[in-house]
Protein backbone atom coordinates (compact mmCIF):
# COMPACT_ATOMS: atom_id res chain seq x y z
CA UNK A 1 0.00 0.00 0.00
CA UNK A 2 1.19 3.51 -0.77
CA UNK A 3 1.96 5.67 2.24
CA UNK A 4 -0.31 8.73 2.43
CA UNK A 5 1.44 11.66 4.10
CA UNK A 6 -0.12 15.05 3.57
CA UNK A 7 1.83 18.29 3.97
CA UNK A 8 5.10 16.39 4.21
CA UNK A 9 8.20 18.52 4.75
CA UNK A 10 11.97 18.04 5.23
CA UNK A 11 11.60 17.47 8.98
CA UNK A 12 8.92 14.80 8.51
CA UNK A 13 11.03 13.23 5.77
CA UNK A 14 14.09 13.03 8.04
CA UNK A 15 12.05 11.34 10.77
CA UNK A 16 10.44 9.02 8.23
CA UNK A 17 13.81 7.99 6.78
CA UNK A 18 15.23 7.21 10.21
CA UNK A 19 12.21 5.05 10.94
CA UNK A 20 12.00 3.28 7.57
CA UNK A 21 15.62 2.96 6.45
CA UNK A 22 17.15 2.75 9.92
CA UNK A 23 20.92 2.51 9.40
CA UNK A 24 20.87 2.07 5.60
CA UNK A 25 22.90 4.44 3.44
CA UNK A 26 20.96 6.30 0.75
CA UNK A 27 22.51 6.88 -2.71
CA UNK A 28 20.83 8.73 -5.58
CA UNK A 29 22.14 8.21 -9.11
CA UNK A 30 21.45 10.47 -12.08
CA UNK A 31 23.13 11.63 -15.26
CA UNK A 32 22.89 15.36 -14.49
CA UNK A 33 24.56 16.62 -11.34
CA UNK A 34 22.61 18.89 -8.99
CA UNK A 35 25.48 21.43 -8.80
CA UNK A 36 28.30 22.22 -11.18
CA UNK A 37 31.42 24.38 -11.00
CA UNK A 38 32.69 26.75 -13.69
CA UNK A 39 35.34 29.44 -14.19
CA UNK A 40 34.45 33.10 -14.49
CA UNK A 41 36.95 35.97 -14.30
CA UNK A 42 39.66 33.47 -13.37
CA UNK A 43 37.69 32.33 -10.33
CA UNK A 44 35.75 29.14 -9.66
CA UNK A 45 32.02 29.61 -9.12
CA UNK A 46 29.16 27.16 -8.68
CA UNK A 47 25.61 27.01 -9.90
CA UNK A 48 22.56 24.90 -9.21
CA UNK A 49 21.44 22.79 -12.19
CA UNK A 50 18.15 23.76 -13.80
CA UNK A 51 15.67 21.02 -14.63
CA UNK A 52 12.85 18.96 -13.23
CA UNK A 53 15.03 16.19 -11.81
CA UNK A 54 17.40 18.44 -9.88
CA UNK A 55 14.56 20.68 -8.74
CA UNK A 56 12.70 17.65 -7.42
CA UNK A 57 15.47 15.68 -5.73
CA UNK A 58 17.91 18.26 -4.36
CA UNK A 59 15.59 19.27 -1.48
CA UNK A 60 15.13 15.58 -0.72
CA UNK A 61 18.87 14.95 -0.47
CA UNK A 62 19.38 18.08 1.60
CA UNK A 63 16.83 16.71 4.03
CA UNK A 64 18.14 13.13 4.09
CA UNK A 65 21.89 13.26 3.42
CA UNK A 66 23.87 10.45 1.78
CA UNK A 67 25.43 10.45 -1.69
CA UNK A 68 24.38 11.66 -5.11
CA UNK A 69 26.37 10.09 -7.96
CA UNK A 70 26.31 11.90 -11.30
CA UNK A 71 28.32 12.79 -14.39
CA UNK A 72 30.75 15.59 -13.51
CA UNK A 73 30.26 17.84 -16.53
CA UNK A 74 31.19 21.30 -15.21
CA UNK A 75 34.42 22.77 -16.56
CA UNK A 76 35.80 23.30 -13.05
CA UNK A 77 34.22 20.26 -11.38
CA UNK A 78 37.49 18.37 -11.03
CA UNK A 79 39.16 21.38 -9.39
CA UNK A 80 36.99 21.17 -6.27
CA UNK A 81 36.60 17.43 -5.74
CA UNK A 82 38.88 15.22 -3.65
CA UNK A 83 40.92 12.30 -4.96
CA UNK A 84 37.77 10.15 -4.99
CA UNK A 85 35.83 12.66 -7.09
CA UNK A 86 33.70 13.74 -4.13
CA UNK A 87 32.57 17.16 -2.90
CA UNK A 88 30.07 18.25 -0.27
CA UNK A 89 27.03 20.19 -1.52
CA UNK A 90 25.28 22.60 -1.58
CA UNK A 91 28.59 24.47 -1.65
CA UNK A 92 27.29 27.25 0.60
CA UNK A 93 25.63 24.92 3.12
CA UNK A 94 26.85 21.31 2.72
CA UNK A 95 24.23 18.66 3.45
CA UNK A 96 25.25 15.64 1.37
CA UNK A 97 28.11 14.27 -0.78
CA UNK A 98 28.21 14.62 -4.54
CA UNK A 99 30.13 11.76 -6.18
CA UNK A 100 31.25 12.98 -9.59
CA UNK A 101 32.00 10.44 -12.31
CA UNK A 102 33.95 11.86 -15.23
CA UNK A 103 33.29 10.78 -18.82
CA UNK A 104 35.38 11.29 -21.92
CA UNK A 105 33.91 13.07 -24.94
CA UNK A 106 33.60 9.71 -26.69
CA UNK A 107 31.81 8.16 -23.72
CA UNK A 108 29.39 11.07 -23.42
CA UNK A 109 28.62 11.14 -27.15
CA UNK A 110 27.89 7.42 -27.30
CA UNK A 111 26.02 6.95 -24.03
CA UNK A 112 24.18 10.27 -23.69
CA UNK A 113 23.86 11.87 -27.13
CA UNK A 114 23.65 8.48 -28.79
CA UNK A 115 21.78 5.64 -27.11
CA UNK A 116 19.97 7.66 -24.43
CA UNK A 117 18.80 10.62 -26.50
CA UNK A 118 18.70 9.39 -30.08
CA UNK A 119 17.25 5.96 -29.28
CA UNK A 120 15.51 5.71 -25.89
CA UNK A 121 14.14 9.27 -25.68
CA UNK A 122 12.19 9.24 -28.99
CA UNK A 123 11.29 5.57 -28.53
CA UNK A 124 9.67 6.18 -25.15
CA UNK A 125 7.97 9.46 -26.10
CA UNK A 126 6.46 8.10 -29.30
CA UNK A 127 7.08 11.60 -30.66
CA UNK A 128 7.00 10.83 -34.38
CA UNK A 129 10.79 11.11 -34.46
CA UNK A 130 12.42 7.90 -35.59
CA UNK A 131 14.77 6.37 -32.99
CA UNK A 132 18.36 5.86 -34.14
CA UNK A 133 19.88 2.55 -33.09
CA UNK A 134 23.68 2.39 -33.46
CA UNK A 135 25.71 -0.57 -32.16
CA UNK A 136 28.61 1.61 -30.97
CA UNK A 137 26.18 3.80 -29.02
CA UNK A 138 24.83 0.71 -27.28
CA UNK A 139 28.32 -0.50 -26.40
CA UNK A 140 29.22 2.89 -24.91
CA UNK A 141 25.92 3.05 -22.98
CA UNK A 142 26.73 -0.32 -21.45
CA UNK A 143 30.31 0.76 -20.68
CA UNK A 144 29.18 3.96 -18.91
CA UNK A 145 26.63 2.01 -16.87
CA UNK A 146 29.49 -0.29 -15.86
CA UNK A 147 31.64 2.72 -14.96
CA UNK A 148 28.94 4.08 -12.67
CA UNK A 149 28.43 0.62 -11.15
CA UNK A 150 32.14 0.30 -10.37
CA UNK A 151 32.15 3.65 -8.55
CA UNK A 152 28.96 2.89 -6.63
CA UNK A 153 30.08 -0.57 -5.55
CA UNK A 154 33.09 1.05 -3.86
CA UNK A 155 30.76 3.31 -1.85
CA UNK A 156 28.31 0.56 -0.98
CA UNK A 157 30.80 -2.13 0.00
CA UNK A 158 29.03 -4.48 2.40
CA UNK A 159 26.84 -1.78 3.97
CA UNK A 160 23.08 -1.88 3.98
CA UNK A 161 22.26 0.55 1.20
CA UNK A 162 19.31 1.88 -0.74
CA UNK A 163 20.34 2.87 -4.26
CA UNK A 164 17.79 5.13 -5.95
CA UNK A 165 18.51 5.23 -9.69
CA UNK A 166 17.04 7.95 -11.87
CA UNK A 167 15.79 7.66 -15.41
CA UNK A 168 16.53 6.09 -18.75
CA UNK A 169 20.29 6.74 -18.72
CA UNK A 170 20.87 3.79 -16.39
CA UNK A 171 18.59 0.95 -17.40
CA UNK A 172 21.44 -1.55 -16.99
CA UNK A 173 22.79 -0.23 -13.69
CA UNK A 174 20.46 -1.92 -11.14
CA UNK A 175 21.38 -5.40 -12.33
CA UNK A 176 25.09 -4.52 -12.25
CA UNK A 177 24.86 -3.25 -8.66
CA UNK A 178 22.84 -6.25 -7.48
CA UNK A 179 25.39 -8.62 -8.98
CA UNK A 180 28.19 -7.15 -6.82
CA UNK A 181 26.18 -5.99 -3.80
CA UNK A 182 23.22 -8.34 -3.35
CA UNK A 183 22.40 -6.79 0.04
CA UNK A 184 21.67 -3.43 -1.60
CA UNK A 185 18.04 -2.52 -2.19
CA UNK A 186 17.66 -0.99 -5.65
CA UNK A 187 14.87 1.29 -6.79
CA UNK A 188 14.57 3.12 -10.08
CA UNK A 189 12.28 5.90 -11.18
CA UNK A 190 11.68 6.21 -14.92
CA UNK A 191 11.03 9.92 -15.46
CA UNK A 192 9.79 9.63 -19.04
CA UNK A 193 6.83 7.67 -20.47
CA UNK A 194 6.99 3.96 -21.18
CA UNK A 195 5.64 3.19 -24.65
CA UNK A 196 3.21 0.45 -25.71
CA UNK A 197 4.80 -3.03 -25.96
CA UNK A 198 4.68 -3.18 -29.74
CA UNK A 199 6.60 0.07 -29.99
CA UNK A 200 9.32 -0.87 -27.51
CA UNK A 201 9.66 -4.12 -29.41
CA UNK A 202 11.58 -2.42 -32.23
CA UNK A 203 14.59 -1.80 -29.95
CA UNK A 204 17.45 -4.18 -30.81
CA UNK A 205 18.54 -4.40 -27.15
CA UNK A 206 15.11 -4.66 -25.59
CA UNK A 207 15.81 -7.83 -23.62
CA UNK A 208 19.05 -6.49 -22.16
CA UNK A 209 17.37 -3.25 -21.09
CA UNK A 210 14.45 -5.08 -19.50
CA UNK A 211 16.82 -7.48 -17.72
CA UNK A 212 18.73 -4.53 -16.27
CA UNK A 213 15.58 -2.80 -15.05
CA UNK A 214 14.27 -5.99 -13.47
CA UNK A 215 17.37 -6.00 -11.27
CA UNK A 216 15.45 -3.43 -9.22
CA UNK A 217 13.41 -4.30 -6.18
CA UNK A 218 11.09 -1.40 -6.96
CA UNK A 219 10.44 0.29 -10.30
CA UNK A 220 8.40 3.46 -10.47
CA UNK A 221 6.66 5.32 -13.29
CA UNK A 222 4.57 8.49 -13.16
CA UNK A 223 1.16 6.99 -13.92
CA UNK A 224 -0.53 3.60 -14.07
CA UNK A 225 -0.71 3.61 -17.87
CA UNK A 226 3.09 3.55 -18.07
CA UNK A 227 3.22 0.72 -15.53
CA UNK A 228 0.74 -1.23 -17.64
CA UNK A 229 2.81 -0.62 -20.77
CA UNK A 230 5.95 -1.85 -19.02
CA UNK A 231 4.22 -4.97 -17.67
CA UNK A 232 2.87 -5.68 -21.14
CA UNK A 233 6.36 -5.28 -22.61
CA UNK A 234 7.86 -7.71 -20.10
CA UNK A 235 5.11 -10.24 -20.79
CA UNK A 236 5.73 -9.95 -24.52
CA UNK A 237 9.56 -10.07 -24.47
CA UNK A 238 10.64 -12.17 -21.46
CA UNK A 239 9.73 -15.38 -19.70
CA UNK A 240 8.50 -13.63 -16.58
CA UNK A 241 5.48 -13.95 -14.32
CA UNK A 242 3.18 -11.06 -13.44
CA UNK A 243 1.89 -11.10 -9.86
CA UNK A 244 -1.06 -8.66 -10.01
CA UNK A 245 -1.82 -8.88 -6.26
CA UNK A 246 1.63 -7.49 -5.44
CA UNK A 247 1.91 -5.37 -8.61
CA UNK A 248 5.14 -7.23 -9.27
CA UNK A 249 7.10 -9.07 -11.94
CA UNK A 250 8.91 -12.27 -10.99
CA UNK A 251 11.88 -12.86 -13.28
CA UNK A 252 14.68 -15.39 -12.74
CA UNK A 253 13.56 -15.82 -9.15
CA UNK A 254 13.68 -12.11 -8.32
CA UNK A 255 10.61 -9.96 -7.68
CA UNK A 256 10.33 -6.37 -8.92
CA UNK A 257 7.38 -4.28 -7.77
CA UNK A 258 6.09 -1.90 -10.50
CA UNK A 259 4.16 1.05 -9.07
CA UNK A 260 3.05 4.56 -10.14
CA UNK A 261 4.55 7.47 -8.19
CA UNK A 262 3.54 10.87 -9.63
CA UNK A 263 6.53 13.14 -8.99
CA UNK A 264 6.02 16.64 -7.65
CA UNK A 265 7.80 19.79 -6.43
CA UNK A 266 8.64 21.52 -3.15
CA UNK A 267 5.38 23.44 -2.89
CA UNK A 268 6.14 25.39 0.29
CA UNK A 269 9.62 26.45 -0.81
CA UNK A 270 8.35 27.68 -4.19
CA UNK A 271 5.39 29.50 -2.63
CA UNK A 272 7.66 31.19 -0.10
CA UNK A 273 10.26 32.18 -2.69
CA UNK A 274 7.55 33.55 -4.99
CA UNK A 275 6.66 36.08 -2.28
CA UNK A 276 10.24 37.09 -1.52
CA UNK A 277 11.65 40.57 -2.12
CA UNK A 278 14.04 39.41 -4.91
CA UNK A 279 11.13 37.84 -6.78
CA UNK A 280 8.91 40.90 -6.31
CA UNK A 281 11.68 43.22 -7.51
CA UNK A 282 12.21 41.01 -10.56
CA UNK A 283 8.47 41.13 -11.29
CA UNK A 284 8.55 44.92 -11.34
CA UNK A 285 11.56 45.08 -13.66
CA UNK A 286 10.08 42.50 -16.04
CA UNK A 287 6.71 44.23 -16.06
CA UNK A 288 8.49 47.38 -17.25
CA UNK A 289 10.93 45.61 -19.59
CA UNK A 290 8.19 43.62 -21.36
CA UNK A 291 5.65 46.46 -21.33
CA UNK A 292 3.02 44.38 -19.53
CA UNK A 293 1.11 47.17 -17.79
CA UNK A 294 -1.90 46.98 -20.12
CA UNK A 295 -1.30 43.64 -21.82
CA UNK A 296 -2.26 39.98 -21.49
CA UNK A 297 0.78 37.79 -20.91
CA UNK A 298 0.98 34.19 -22.09
CA UNK A 299 3.96 32.21 -20.82
CA UNK A 300 5.70 29.00 -21.74
CA UNK A 301 8.97 27.63 -20.38
CA UNK A 302 10.56 24.47 -21.71
CA UNK A 303 13.84 22.98 -22.68
CA UNK A 304 13.99 23.22 -26.48
CA UNK A 305 12.95 19.65 -27.20
CA UNK A 306 10.70 18.27 -29.94
CA UNK A 307 8.47 16.59 -27.34
CA UNK A 308 7.47 19.92 -25.77
CA UNK A 309 5.21 21.12 -28.58
CA UNK A 310 6.76 24.59 -28.90
CA UNK A 311 6.13 24.99 -32.66
CA UNK A 312 2.50 23.90 -32.11
CA UNK A 313 2.21 26.51 -29.35
CA UNK A 314 3.51 29.23 -31.65
CA UNK A 315 1.05 28.22 -34.38
CA UNK A 316 -1.80 28.45 -31.85
CA UNK A 317 -0.70 31.96 -30.84
CA UNK A 318 -0.48 32.90 -34.51
CA UNK A 319 -4.02 31.65 -35.14
CA UNK A 320 -5.27 33.42 -32.00
CA UNK A 321 -3.99 36.76 -33.32
CA UNK A 322 -5.46 36.07 -36.75
CA UNK A 323 -8.91 35.18 -35.38
CA UNK A 324 -8.99 37.84 -32.69
CA UNK A 325 -7.21 40.92 -34.05
CA UNK A 326 -8.30 42.88 -30.97
CA UNK A 327 -5.31 41.24 -29.23
CA UNK A 328 -2.83 42.83 -31.63
CA UNK A 329 -0.78 45.20 -29.51
CA UNK A 330 -2.47 43.86 -26.36
CA UNK A 331 -0.95 40.40 -25.96
CA UNK A 332 2.60 39.21 -25.28
CA UNK A 333 3.66 35.59 -25.50
CA UNK A 334 6.89 34.96 -23.60
CA UNK A 335 8.63 31.69 -24.46
CA UNK A 336 11.57 30.81 -22.24
CA UNK A 337 13.94 27.87 -22.33
CA UNK A 338 17.49 27.05 -23.21
CA UNK A 339 18.62 25.03 -26.25
CA UNK A 340 19.79 21.50 -25.57
CA UNK A 341 21.39 18.59 -27.43
CA UNK A 342 22.17 20.92 -30.34
CA UNK A 343 24.69 18.44 -31.70
CA UNK A 344 21.77 16.10 -32.56
CA UNK A 345 20.27 16.96 -35.98
CA UNK A 346 16.62 16.76 -34.86
CA UNK A 347 17.28 19.34 -32.14
CA UNK A 348 19.12 21.66 -34.48
CA UNK A 349 16.17 21.47 -36.89
CA UNK A 350 13.75 22.24 -34.04
CA UNK A 351 15.67 25.37 -33.04
CA UNK A 352 15.59 26.59 -36.62
CA UNK A 353 11.84 25.92 -36.86
CA UNK A 354 11.12 27.82 -33.64
CA UNK A 355 13.23 30.76 -34.75
CA UNK A 356 11.53 30.85 -38.15
CA UNK A 357 8.02 30.71 -36.68
CA UNK A 358 8.86 33.41 -34.12
CA UNK A 359 10.32 35.73 -36.75
CA UNK A 360 7.35 35.19 -39.07
CA UNK A 361 4.75 35.94 -36.36
CA UNK A 362 6.59 39.05 -35.21
CA UNK A 363 7.08 40.26 -38.78
CA UNK A 364 3.37 40.00 -39.58
CA UNK A 365 1.93 41.46 -36.39
CA UNK A 366 4.48 43.75 -34.76
CA UNK A 367 3.93 47.48 -34.36
CA UNK A 368 6.43 50.25 -33.73
CA UNK A 369 6.46 49.59 -29.99
CA UNK A 370 5.25 45.99 -29.66
CA UNK A 371 6.15 42.45 -30.72
CA UNK A 372 3.81 39.57 -29.94
CA UNK A 373 6.49 36.94 -29.22
CA UNK A 374 9.41 37.45 -26.84
CA UNK A 375 11.93 34.64 -26.36
CA UNK A 376 14.47 33.96 -23.63
CA UNK A 377 16.62 31.18 -25.09
CA UNK A 378 19.04 30.96 -22.18
CA UNK A 379 19.19 29.63 -18.64
CA UNK A 380 17.18 31.84 -16.30
CA UNK A 381 17.60 32.31 -12.57
CA UNK A 382 14.91 30.70 -10.46
CA UNK A 383 13.79 34.12 -9.22
CA UNK A 384 13.27 35.20 -12.83
CA UNK A 385 11.29 32.05 -13.61
CA UNK A 386 9.12 32.60 -10.54
CA UNK A 387 8.59 36.24 -11.49
CA UNK A 388 7.42 35.15 -14.95
CA UNK A 389 5.06 32.59 -13.39
CA UNK A 390 3.63 35.34 -11.18
CA UNK A 391 3.18 37.76 -14.09
CA UNK A 392 1.55 35.29 -16.49
CA UNK A 393 -2.18 35.49 -17.14
CA UNK A 394 -1.97 32.08 -18.81
CA UNK A 395 0.80 29.48 -18.46
CA UNK A 396 0.80 27.18 -21.50
CA UNK A 397 2.18 23.68 -20.93
CA UNK A 398 1.61 21.83 -24.20
CA UNK A 399 3.91 18.80 -24.61
CA UNK A 400 3.12 16.27 -27.30
CA UNK A 401 3.99 13.61 -24.70
CA UNK A 402 5.45 14.06 -21.23
CA UNK A 403 5.97 11.71 -18.31
CA UNK A 404 4.72 14.28 -15.78
CA UNK A 405 5.82 17.91 -16.41
CA UNK A 406 6.86 19.84 -13.34
CA UNK A 407 6.41 23.26 -14.97
CA UNK A 408 2.67 22.85 -14.41
CA UNK A 409 3.20 22.16 -10.70
CA UNK A 410 5.79 24.93 -10.30
CA UNK A 411 3.40 27.46 -11.85
CA UNK A 412 0.59 26.47 -9.49
CA UNK A 413 2.95 26.54 -6.49
CA UNK A 414 4.13 30.04 -7.40
CA UNK A 415 0.62 31.50 -7.71
CA UNK A 416 0.20 32.61 -4.13
CA UNK A 417 -2.26 35.23 -5.45
CA UNK A 418 -4.57 32.39 -6.60
CA UNK A 419 -4.79 33.94 -10.06
CA UNK A 420 -3.74 32.83 -13.52
CA UNK A 421 -4.84 29.95 -15.73
CA UNK A 422 -2.94 26.74 -16.42
CA UNK A 423 -3.51 25.49 -19.98
CA UNK A 424 -2.24 21.91 -19.87
CA UNK A 425 -1.76 19.27 -22.54
CA UNK A 426 -3.90 16.16 -22.22
CA UNK A 427 -0.74 14.18 -22.99
CA UNK A 428 1.23 15.26 -19.91
CA UNK A 429 1.16 12.96 -16.90
CA UNK A 430 0.25 15.99 -14.77
CA UNK A 431 -3.14 16.20 -16.52
CA UNK A 432 -4.35 13.16 -14.52
CA UNK A 433 -3.71 14.99 -11.24
CA UNK A 434 -4.86 18.46 -12.30
CA UNK A 435 -8.40 18.32 -13.70
CA UNK A 436 -8.83 22.03 -12.94
CA UNK A 437 -6.28 22.95 -15.59
CA UNK A 438 -7.74 23.96 -18.94
CA UNK A 439 -7.15 20.91 -21.18
CA UNK A 440 -5.53 21.44 -24.57
CA UNK A 441 -4.68 19.20 -27.51
CA UNK A 442 -1.40 20.47 -28.98
CA UNK A 443 -2.05 18.55 -32.20
CA UNK A 444 -5.30 20.43 -32.93
CA UNK A 445 -4.24 24.02 -33.64
CA UNK A 446 -7.74 25.49 -33.93
CA UNK A 447 -8.96 23.95 -30.68
CA UNK A 448 -5.65 24.92 -29.03
CA UNK A 449 -6.13 28.57 -30.02
CA UNK A 450 -9.73 28.57 -28.81
CA UNK A 451 -8.76 27.13 -25.43
CA UNK A 452 -6.13 29.83 -24.99
CA UNK A 453 -8.83 32.39 -25.85
CA UNK A 454 -11.07 30.79 -23.21
CA UNK A 455 -8.23 31.01 -20.69
CA UNK A 456 -7.70 34.72 -21.40
CA UNK A 457 -11.39 35.46 -20.87
CA UNK A 458 -11.79 33.36 -17.71
CA UNK A 459 -13.27 35.34 -14.81
CA UNK A 460 -11.27 36.06 -11.66
CA UNK A 461 -13.72 33.98 -9.62
CA UNK A 462 -13.28 30.90 -11.79
CA UNK A 463 -9.51 31.38 -11.89
CA UNK A 464 -9.44 31.52 -8.10
CA UNK A 465 -11.60 28.42 -7.68
CA UNK A 466 -9.51 26.35 -10.08
CA UNK A 467 -6.19 27.61 -8.71
CA UNK A 468 -7.10 26.94 -5.08
CA UNK A 469 -7.98 23.34 -5.88
CA UNK A 470 -4.80 22.81 -7.87
CA UNK A 471 -2.67 24.37 -5.15
CA UNK A 472 -4.25 22.10 -2.56
CA UNK A 473 -3.48 19.06 -4.71
CA UNK A 474 0.18 20.00 -5.18
CA UNK A 475 0.55 21.03 -1.51
CA UNK A 476 -0.70 17.66 -0.30
CA UNK A 477 1.27 15.65 -2.86
CA UNK A 478 4.62 17.41 -2.80
CA UNK A 479 8.12 16.13 -3.49
CA UNK A 480 8.56 14.93 0.10
CA UNK A 481 5.35 12.91 -0.10
CA UNK A 482 6.64 11.37 -3.34
CA UNK A 483 9.88 10.35 -1.67
CA UNK A 484 8.14 9.01 1.42
CA UNK A 485 5.84 6.91 -0.73
CA UNK A 486 8.80 5.38 -2.55
CA UNK A 487 10.82 4.77 0.62
CA UNK A 488 7.71 3.39 2.29
CA UNK A 489 7.33 0.86 -0.51
CA UNK A 490 11.01 -0.08 -0.15
CA UNK A 491 10.67 -0.67 3.57
CA UNK A 492 7.63 -2.89 2.90
CA UNK A 493 9.80 -5.01 0.61
CA UNK A 494 12.17 -5.68 3.48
Amino acid sequence: MRTTLQHANPEKLQSFVREKLEDSLLIVVSNREPYFHFVENDEIHWKRSVGGLSTALDPVMQAVGGYWAAHGSGEADAEVTDKNGQVRVPPDDPRYTLQRIYLSKKESEGYYDGLANQALWPLCHNAFTRPVFVQSHWEMYRAVNEKFAESLVKIVGERKTVVFVQDYHFALLPRMIKRECPQAVCAQFWHIPWPPPELFGICPWKKELLDGMLGNDLLGFHVQDYCNNFLGTVERELEARHDPERAAVVYNGHSTRVVPFPISVDFEAISCRAQSDPCLRRMESLRSELGLADKVMLFGIDRLDYTKGIPDRLRAVDLLLERYPEYIGKLVFVQAGSPSRQQIPTYEALIQEVETLTSDINRRYRTDDWSPVVTFHRDLSFDMVLALYRLADVCIVSPLQDGMNLVAKEFVSARVDEKGVLALSRFAGAAEEMPDALPINPYATEDFAEQVHTAIRMTDDEQGLRMRRMRQQVRENNIYTWTMNILGQLSDLG
